[in-house]
């Protein structure tokens, strides 16, 4: 369980429509602003929430160190937050950023350009819009 503040200061309002795994947390995905660039993927709980939508800077908290980071503290590496938005579930928030440098502690812009996996099914043609399947109850 995260070492957490005895009281957050997040919204309650907004603390509420958050779902968050057995040890609080949920993901926060990264992406470049004005590209749309996918950046990566950290883990936030209300406290590492509330610094991001406060600061200005991306916080995430370290599951391995067990403690709170804003990106580029010792990189130099910053993410300067542009906007932030919780997904239809409630379990995942999108940090659009503008990032200064790598985003991976690869030194990489991106993690994800450790190239892509080749889909296990053949490529079929996009279907037509009469054929493809509506929502499912989930939304997805």
């Amino acid at each position: 369980m995260p070492a957490r503040p005895s009281a957050t200061a997040l919204d309650p309002a907004i603390a509420a429509r958050l779902k968050r795994n057995a040890d609080g947390l949920f993901p926060a995905i990264a992406q470049q602003y004005d590209t749309g660039e996918v950046l990566m993927l950290g883990w936030m709980d209300d406290e590492a929430l509330h610094r991001t939508l406060t600061t200005g800077r991306a916080t995430y908290f370290s599951r391995s160190r067990r403690e709170y980071w804003a990106k580029g503290d010792t990189s130099g590496h910053v993410q300067h937050v542009r906007s932030v938005a919780l997904d239809c579930d409630g379990d995942t928030v999108l940090v659009k950023v503008d990032q200064v440098g790598a985003a991976c502690h690869t030194g990489d812009r991106t993690c994800f350009d450790a190239g892509e996996l080749a889909p296990a099914l053949p490529a079929a043609s996009e279907p037509s819009r009469d054929e493809r399947s509506p929502r499912t109850a989930d939304g997805h």
